[in-house]
């Protein structure tokens, strides 16, 4: 790829001018096209002379590559040829840097607490993880996606007993939030905590049958709504394991390492953090429960046998567990030293809030994902009412999962997102819809210039290259910079730019009948396929029409 043959040219001109330090100098693309299509700092950073510098990379890069290198202050400008620029709308088998081929990467996510519906919150976590999951494949990755839904705790308790003092239908998801509600506010004012409590424990050592049936007719319903949510979202898992499982194997960890990793207090078992420069941790409580922090360590376990040459592991949650992570992963790395070598990496997600407050009073004061997605579908189908689309049911669909995953993978992932659903509808820019409908407008280009008979191709080509040109060049940065950082929003901003880029080129040029019909389709081809691989590695579905 043309930016790392601009990366080791800058490398190559350091060292020819006596800098061999290590600093970070760096290769970007500038804010504004009139400063080139790659920029550096590496005579600043270096301290090197930036004529020098600049008059060294113009002897070691093909003219045929970078037409023009310009040294502006302390900054040095590259412009590329025409012929690097149409380079970028040709197929190639693969756009985007293999930094992680041959490893075995584990990502985990979305892993919500079973037994109530699935709230607007538990989308951010799919939503990013998915797009990750797919960010990494590009980058060569062999990705393992893990669901880790909590089936069993104090959250279920509550619901349990909600459900037996209620009388509720442990088969309808409606009533199981009703359930949990309840029970959450009898444990909170204290009529019911002792009840709750005992329920826990029951559950834990499933030594009441009447208690064990009424949870495991919830987990089902719950996993069952969990998959349907899942599958609308466009999300299937390689393995899922769950706390009731996890949670006997960490605890016989716990229990026998201690005295060496951890110890006795007040009843309960825990782990010294400070030791690490951390905090201590309960990882067994009074009761000789375990807590979520031996079910995590159990979690491991089983992550090492189902994967035992995996390199990293990630776990993506909210904010508030960082420090939770830290004392878990310290702790594991001493109880199972085949995690030594491994990368255990926690990443985390911002929460979703709406400006419109609650979409549904159907569900009462609970807005659900389904709830959002049905909304936001509503709308669409209205906005398509006289228009001749074979499938609408199917597009309203695709169109209203496209606003919401877009809404959430603009933002930088530890950002809150502020949901609007009307902005998040509108076809003019910053939005889902935006660039699935760019892409239905490619689609429906193609297919004029098909039947007119022009194929893509270059013979017409102009002299000149023009934005759209300038701005596909830099997709294989997007999806690296976006893979190696797990940021998605890097993608995301990019397809956004090109759509608009596209559409600005779309409304000023006439392809059929013009002067650049071939070279009109062979533009439209490579931002087809530009935004439809974008999207799909986003995860946001891709409309054949809107």
């Amino acid at each position: 790829m043309i930016r790392e043959r601009i990366e080791e040219a800058v490398r190559e001109a350091l060292l020819r001018q006596g800098y061999e330090g290590q600093s970070s100098w760096t290769i970007e693309r500038p804010r504004d096209m009139a400063h080139g299509d790659y920029s550096t700092n590496a005579a600043l950073v270096g301290k090197v002379d930036p004529q020098e510098l600049g008059s060294k990379l113009r002897s070691l890069l093909s003219s045929t590559e970078v037409e023009k290198v310009e040294v502006a202050g302390k900054f040095i400008n590259f412009y590329l040829s025409p012929k690097e620029l149409r380079s970028a709308l040709v197929p190639k088998e693969e756009q985007a840097s293999q930094h992680n081929a041959g490893k075995t990467i584990l990502i985990e996510y979305t892993s919500p607490n079973l037994f109530k519906p699935l709230h607007i919150g538990n989308l951010v976590g799919n939503i990013l993880g998915e797009a990750n999951a797919r960010l990494l494949e590009r980058s060569g990755a062999a990705v393992k996606r893990i669901n880790y839904p909590s089936d069993i705790g104090l959250t279920v308790a509550k619901g349990v007993w909600g459900l037996r003092t209620l009388g509720l239908d442990p088969s309808d998801i409606a009533q199981l939030g009703q359930a949990y509600v309840a029970g959450n506010a009898a444990y909170e004012d204290g009529s019911a905590k002792g009840e709750i409590e005992s329920i826990n424990k029951a559950l834990y050592e499933n030594t009441d049958p009447k208690l064990s049936t009424l949870r495991a007719r919830g987990i089902d319903t719950s996993r069952k709504h969990l998959d349907d949510l899942c599958a609308r979202l466009g999300t299937t898992f390689d393995r899922e394991f769950f706390e009731s499982r996890s949670g006997p194997v960490g605890t016989a960890l716990v229990r026998e390492n201690m005295g060496t990793v951890f110890e006795d207090s007040d009843g309960a078992v825990v782990y010294r953090g400070e030791q690490d420069g951390l905090h201590t941790r309960v990882f067994l409580n009074s009761q000789g429960l375990p807590t979520y922090e031996a079910k995590d360590l159990g979690l491991l376990k089983f992550k090492l046998d189902a994967y035992p040459d995996f390199a990293v592991t990630i776990t993506d949650t909210g904010p508030e567990q960082q420090e939770y992570f830290k004392v878990l992963y310290a702790a594991a790395k001493k109880v199972l030293p085949q995690l030594q070598g491994k990368e255990l990496r926690h990443t985390i997600h911002g929460y979703l809030k709406l400006t419109t407050g609650k979409m549904s009073s159907r569900l009462g004061n609970v807005i659900t994902g389904e709830s959002l997605i049905a909304e936001l579908m509503e709308e669409s189908r209205a906005k398509m009412q006289d228009r001749d689309i074979q499938n609408k049911e199917k597009i309203a669909e695709q169109v209203a999962v496209g606003a919401i995953k877009y809404a959430v993978l603009k933002q930088g992932s530890g950002k809150d997102i502020i949901f609007d659903a009307d902005k998040s509808l509108s076809l003019e820019g910053d939005s889902g819809p935006y660039l699935q409908y760019a892409h239905v407008r490619a689609v429906s280009l193609l297919k004029k210039l098909h039947e007119a008979g022009i194929e893509p191709g270059a013979s017409d080509a102009p002299q000149t290259v023009g934005t759209l040109e300038r701005v596909l060049v830099h997709y294989s940065d997007a999806v690296s910079r976006a893979a190696k950082e797990l940021e998605p929003h890097y993608l995301a901003t990019f397809l956004t730019e090109l759509a608009a880029a596209f559409n600005s080129w779309y409304a000023g040029e006439r392809v059929i009948g013009g002067e650049h019909p071939h070279y009109g389709a062979l533009l439209t081809a490579a931002v087809e396929r530009t935004l439809r691989e974008g999207l799909e590695t986003l995860g946001i579905p891709v409309p054949e029409e809107m």
